[in-house]
């Protein structure tokens, strides 16, 4: 289940608001500037499709996303548990970054925690199979797949760089609660 907690950013151990229902969670995002959507796929997508597939079942919305915000480029990512380089990669995002653009991702497959620092809030969303985030360009943030990741994720980008991020250096992010998949709370 989706799910939204937003803490003080004084107070990692005690949520403010604590919310699982879509349309709440994207009420409270909307205030920050922050998109949260539920897609649905066109047709059945299968384990292991290709990425073609993938955006094939979500054609309709990844159009209209695109006209929308002028995205250039659109991809798919794919990490399992299994994956050799799964530590790394999760290390690459747990440190307060932020973007010169959108960071727009559709979970197609999985979940992953998106955790964003706006004033003096701290925003923890955790997305699922069906969840669009969009993170505005310059939001303070960082991403936590878990320790034995498993996500499917379509991705926009309006740079032809891809993903680049501008760390803060600070270390908020260690103060807050790390991603375990199917854990409670």
């Amino acid at each position: 289940m989706s799910r939204l907690r937003i803490f003080s950013e004084q107070d990692p151990s005690s949520p403010l608001l604590i919310a699982s229902t879509h349309e709440y969670i994207a009420e409270q995002l909307a205030k920050i500037g922050v998109r949260f959507e539920q897609w649905r796929a066109d047709h059945p997508v299968e384990p292991g499709a290709s990425p073609d597939a993938v955006m094939a079942a979500y054609r309709g919305d990844i159009d209209k996303i695109v006209a929308e915000k002028g995205f250039r480029t659109v991809d798919v990512v794919s990490i399992h548990p299994e994956h050799p380089d799964r530590e790394a990669m999760r290390k690459k995002f747990l440190d307060e970054h932020f973007h010169k653009e959108d960071e727009v991702r559709f979970f197609v497959a999985g979940s992953g925690l998106f955790t964003l620092h706006v004033d003096d809030r701290v925003y923890e969303i955790k997305c699922e199979s069906g969840d669009l985030i969009g993170v505005p360009d310059s939001t303070k943030h960082w991403f936590d797949m878990g320790p034995a990741p498993y996500f499917i994720a379509i991705r926009f980008f309006t740079e032809p760089d891809g993903w680049v991020g501008h760390f803060t250096g600070s270390d908020w992010a260690q103060r807050f609660p790390r991603y375990e998949a199917g854990q409670a709370g």
